[in-house]
């Protein structure tokens, strides 16, 4: 037992993590033999089997699922400690992965890569945009911004803001269809539905008031971006996430204008997200950290 190799623990750890030698081996940047040979040392150190090798997939053994339950909280904070002496009096330096659905990554994570670049010279950045839920660890990024339900409890989330939305129109729309002045008159103007919110809109108003109404219209998609494209070049009245306007100064930009604006649908919650159970570079605590502020500045969600 006094044998026993950290490195080897750690390894173990990342095979746990990822469910398999292959994430392992890209999470460490080592090679998958040496993955499984620092799996099977441990192993005979241990004197016990951790993991069930299989020729389509590995899961731990019993007393592998125990072990882990038991190191995976020590290990992070010894990578954590790790971590942060060598940060000390350097500058932050490395890449930085992180990945979001196309719309938070227009509306937020491009400025916020853009302002820690500005200040942080020596970090890269990878960065992801698709409407794929990724496996964070088998896939080796750092965080994710995510506005579906978080399935995963092994994540570590922190709570960004809402998805509510808000409708909208070009000028030029409403100059020649007129100003919807109640959620009835809604029923009568085209609208460019985002084909995941329902055809029956339930608006949320003041004082706790809710409407519904069914609209309709000649164009839907399942981009949100596209809708604030039609929006702009005046198809039609749209609902969009309020964060896309929260800065007046990018709904001037957009040409955009409120509708309604003491109406709004109730959306989800957007999170950023973590993997749990590993050391987080200094880079990836002080982008998060902006991130977080960012949105908050742009008074993002509720």
């Amino acid at each position: 037992m006094d044998g026993v190799d950290l490195n080897d623990v750690v390894t173990f750890v990342r095979v746990a993590e990822g469910s398999g030698l292959t994430p392992a081996a890209r999470a460490l940047g080592v090679p998958k033999s040496t993955v499984s040979r620092a799996l099977a040392r441990l192993e005979r150190q241990l004197g016990v089997r951790l993991v069930q090798r299989t020729t389509r997939a590995l899961a731990l053994t019993d007393a592998g699922r125990a072990y882990y339950e038991r190191v995976r909280g020590s290990v992070a904070g010894v990578l954590d400690a790790t971590a942060d002496v060598v940060d000390m009096g350097t500058e932050p330096r490395g890449t930085i992965r992180v990945t979001a659905p196309l719309d938070l990554g227009e509306a937020l994570l491009a400025e916020a890569v853009a302002r820690f670049g500005a200040t942080y010279h020596e970090v890269r950045f990878d960065v992801v945009l698709t409407p794929r839920v990724v496996d964070l660890v088998a896939e080796g990024f750092d965080l994710a911004l995510r506005a579906a339900p978080l399935a995963d409890s092994t994540l570590v989330a922190r709570r960004v803001g809402s998805m509510d939305a808000g409708l909208f129109a070009a000028p030029e729309y409403l100059a020649r269809r007129g100003t919807p002045t109640k959620v009835a008159d809604l029923a009568e103007h085209d609208v460019v539905r985002f084909v995941r919110f329902d055809a029956r809109l339930v608006l949320h108003g003041p004082k706790d008031a809710q409407e519904a109404v069914t609209v309709g219209g000649p164009v839907q998609t399942d981009d949100l971006l596209f809708v604030q494209r039609m929006v702009s070049l005046g198809a039609g009245i749209g609902l969009l996430p309020l964060f896309f306007s929260s800065c007046a100064e990018h709904t001037m930009r957009k040409g955009l204008v409120r509708v309604l604006p003491d109406w709004a649908m109730r959306g989800g919650v957007v999170h950023l997200v973590a993997p749990s159970a590993r050391q987080e570079p200094r880079r990836v605590r002080l982008f998060r950290e902006l991130l977080l502020g960012l949105a908050k500045e742009r008074g993002f969600g509720r």
